[in-house]
C-alpha cells in the first residue's frame, strides 16, 4: 500500500511541475527529452547489478521496453496535438479515461475480482474523471477530422498502463524493475534526441538552460512514478484494476487540490461534483478489497 501512496504523490508532483512549465514558459519538448535522459540514468543508478548491454538485450522484456519507450514519447506528442486542436479538456479526458483499458484487461485477462462495490466505484471514478477534467469555458467539441488524435491518446495511454502490468506479471523480476524502467526511458530519450537533431538541422532548435533544468527536475519523479506503480502492482492483496482505479483517481484528486492551493485555480460546480465523486469512488473501491 505504501508504494501506491508514493505513486500517487510522485505522479501528482509531475502534474505540478507541468503547471510550472506553463508559468515559466519552459519548452515542453526539450524538457521532456531531458527528463527521459535523467529518468534513464536514475534507473541505471538504482540498479544493483552490473550493467551489461548484451545481457539486457537478451532479457524477455527488452523489446517490449523498446516499444513502450517509443509509445511514451509518441503519446506525449499526441497529447500536445490534441491540446492544440481540440483543447486541454479533451486531452485531459482522453488521457485519464484511458484507465478503463487496464481495468478491463485486468478483469478479463487475469480474472480479477468483481463486486457491486468495486464496479460501482469504477463507474463513479469514470464520471469523476470527466467532471473534474472539464475546465471553465471549455467544452468537448471534437471535429471529425481531429477525432483521431484524442482516440490515439486514449488508446496509447491505456496501452502503457496495461503493458506495465503485463510485463510486471510475466517477465520483470523484482530486482530488474530499475533497469526495465531505465530501458523504457532510454529509448524514449533516443527518439526524442532524434527529434532535436532534426530540429537542429532545419534550424528551428534553440536549447535553453532553463529547459534543461526543468527536464532534470521532472526526470527524477518521473522515474519513481514508474518504479512505484510497478511495485504497487506487485502487492498481492490488491489486484491491478483496483490499483489503477485508486491511483488514477487519487492523482486527479491530489493534483486538482494542488492546483487550488498553489496556483489559485478556480473550479466550477461540475469540478466540485467530480472531486466529491472521486472521493466516493476511492472509498468504494478500497472497501471492496
Amino acid at each position: 500500500m505504501i508504494y501506491l501512496i508514493l505513486s500517487i504523490l510522485v505522479s501528482s508532483l509531475i502534474f505540478i511541475i507541468f503547471k510550472l512549465f506553463s508559468k515559466y514558459n519552459v519548452d515542453t519538448l526539450q524538457a521532456i527529452i531531458i527528463n527521459y535522459i535523467v529518468a534513464c540514468f536514475s534507473g541505471l543508478i538504482a540498479y544493483s547489478q552490473p550493467i551489461h548491454i548484451i545481457t539486457i538485450t537478451k532479457q524477455n522484456w527488452f523489446y517490449g521496453a523498446v516499444v513502450l519507450g517509443v509509445i511514451f514519447i509518441a503519446v506525449f506528442n499526441l497529447m500536445a496535438i490534441t491540446t492544440q486542436r481540440n483543447g486541454l479538456s479533451v486531452a485531459a479526458v482522453a488521457t485519464k479515461m484511458s484507465l478503463v483499458i487496464p481495468i478491463l484487461f485486468g478483469i478479463f485477462m487475469y480474472q480479477e475480482s468483481t463486486g457491486i462495490l468495486k464496479i460501482s466505484g469504477i463507474l463513479i471514478a469514470l464520471i469523476a474523471v470527466y467532471l473534474t477534467s472539464i475546465k471553465s469555458g471549455e467544452g468537448l467539441s471534437v471535429t471529425r477530422e481531429n477525432l483521431i488524435f484524442p482516440v490515439l491518446v486514449f488508446i496509447g495511454s491505456g496501452c502503457i498502463d496495461t503493458s506495465l502490468k503485463y510485463f510486471e506479471t510475466y517477465y520483470v523480476a523484482k530486482d530488474d524493475i530499475p533497469i526495465f524502467s531505465a530501458t523504457i526511458f532510454g529509448f524514449a530519450a533516443i527518439v526524442g534526441l532524434c527529434t532535436l537533431v532534426y530540429k537542429r538541422m532545419v534550424g528551428t532548435l534553440s536549447i535553453s538552460i532553463k529547459n534543461v533544468i526543468a527536464g532534470i527536475g521532472l526526470g527524477i519523479p518521473n522515474y519513481f512514478s514508474i518504479y512505484f506503480i510497478i511495485q504497487a502492482l506487485r502487492y498481492e492483496h490488491m489486484d491491478s484494476s483496483t490499483v489503477f482505479t485508486i491511483n488514477n483517481v487519487a492523482i486527479l484528486l491530489v493534483s486538482t487540490v494542488a492546483g487550488i492551493l498553489l496556483f489559485k485555480e478556480r473550479l466550477t460546480l461540475k469540478n466540485w461534483i467530480g472531486i466529491t465523486l472521486a472521493i466516493i469512488s476511492i472509498l468504494l473501491v478500497t472497501l471492496s478489497i
